[in-house]
C-alpha cells in the first residue's frame, strides 16, 4: 500500500517536472516554458553608470545646476531598487560566469553599490536629518563637520571597492577599467573632502565620466551581444581558461 502510494507521487512529481521542461500547448493563452533566467548584468552596470553620470554632472555644475537634489529619484529608484533586484537575479541566476555576464561577482557588487547609491541619495532627503545634524542652526550654512564625515563615508567604500576591483581581473577589461576608474574616483572625493579642496573634488567627477563610459559600454556589451542586435562590443575577457 504504502510502495503503490509513493510509486503514484513519483508519477506526479515527474510529470510536473516534464511540464516545466516542456512547452505545453493546452492552453495557448499560459503556456509553460522551462525555466530560464535572463541575464541581469546590464541592468546592473546600466544602472551603475547611469548614477555615476548624474552625481558627475551635477558635481561639475553643468548647466548651472549646483544643488544635486535632482538625482534623488534616480539614484533610489533606478540606481538603488533597480540594481539591487540585478544583484538579487545574479543570486538566483548562481553568480556564475556567463560569456554575457561580464562579471563573475554580480550578487556581491550590485547589492553593494545599489545599497551605495540609497545610502548616498537619503542624504539629500530633509526627513533623514542627515544635512541636519551637520548644519549650524544659527546661521543655516553647513558645518565644517560636514565635509570630514562625508571623507569617512567615502573612505569606507573606497575600500569596499579596491575589494570589488580585485575581483574583477577574470571578468572583463570593460569592466575591470570601469572598477579602477571608480576606485580613483573616490580616492579623489575622499582626499578632496578631508582636505577641503575643492579642485580635488572637481577632479573626481572628471574621472566619473570615464566610470560611466566603461560601465554604459560593458552594460550595452551585454545588452546588445550574443545575436540580439548585429553590434557586439569588445570587452576582453580576462576569464581563465584552462589549456587542454
Amino acid at each position: 500500500m504504502s510502495s503503490s502510494s509513493t510509486e503514484k507521487d513519483d508519477i506526479r512529481s515527474s510529470a510536473r517536472l516534464e511540464a516545466q521542461r516542456t512547452d505545453d500547448s493546452s492552453q495557448p493563452g499560459m503556456p509553460i516554458y522551462h525555466r530560464r533566467f535572463a541575464n541581469p548584468a546590464p541592468l546592473g552596470l546600466l544602472s551603475f553608470a547611469t548614477s555615476v553620470f548624474l552625481v558627475s554632472l551635477t558635481g561639475m555644475g553643468t548647466r548651472g545646476v549646483q544643488t544635486p537634489n535632482i538625482i534623488v529619484t534616480t539614484m533610489i529608484f533606478f540606481g538603488g531598487i533597480c540594481q539591487y533586484i540585478a544583484g538579487i537575479m545574479e543570486f538566483v541566476a548562481g553568480n556564475t560566469v556567463r560569456p554575457t555576464s561580464l562579471l563573475p561577482l554580480g550578487a556581491t557588487l550590485f547589492s553593494a553599490y545599489a545599497g551605495f547609491n540609497v545610502a548616498y541619495a537619503l542624504i539629500f532627503i530633509p526627513g533623514t536629518g542627515v544635512l541636519a545634524a551637520y548644519t549650524d542652526t544659527a546661521t543655516g550654512k553647513p558645518l565644517p563637520e560636514l565635509d570630514q564625515a562625508l571623507a569617512l563615508l567615502v573612505w569606507a567604500w573606497f575600500i569596499l571597492s579596491v575589494i570589488f576591483t580585485v575581483a574583477t581581473t577574470r571578468a572583463s577589461w570593460s569592466l575591470l577599467l570601469a572598477l579602477v576608474f571608480f576606485d580613483l574616483e573616490l580616492l579623489l572625493l575622499a582626499v578632496g573632502y578631508t582636505v577641503g579642496n575643492d579642485q580635488i573634488l572637481l577632479a573626481s567627477r572628471g574621472v566619473g565620466f570615464v566610470v560611466c563610459f566603461c560601465g554604459y559600454w560593458s552594460g550595452a556589451a551585454g545588452l546588445w551581444g550574443s545575436g540580439t542586435t548585429m553590434i557586439n562590443l569588445p570587452t576582453g575577457d580576462l576569464s581563465y581558461k584552462r589549456l587542454a
